[in-house]
């Protein structure tokens, strides 16, 4: 399986969640509301979810394993990185680094 498409919406406004992403598969299949998310550590993704009955969220869209998340990320966040360069800050100037 492929990723062949990589759909960013960056949040404008101030908050931990950066991004919005939809994500095509071999273009036949998509996910959308994928996160990037600003944790302690650095960006992240957050798969999309939905509240339980119980009140927990549980992912309804995810990668089986380790190695599967670990190129969706990848792809992502180099895609997101990539986006936010683009993005003017608040004087109008364009931010061209991101850690």
């Amino acid at each position: 399986m492929q990723i062949t498409d990589i759909r960013i919406r960056v949040v404008q406004k101030e908050s931990k969640m950066k991004a919005v992403v939809s994500v095509t598969f071999d273009d036949c299949f998509v996910v959308h509301d994928i996160k990037v998310i600003e944790g302690e550590k650095g960006l992240f993704i957050a798969m999309p979810s939905k509240k339980t009955p119980d009140g927990e969220y549980r992912d309804i869209a995810h990668p089986i394993n380790g190695d599967m998340r670990k190129i969706l990320m990848d792809a992502i966040l180099d895609s997101y990185k990539e986006e936010f360069a683009k993005v003017p800050d608040a004087e109008g100037e364009t931010e061209t680094t991101i850690e």
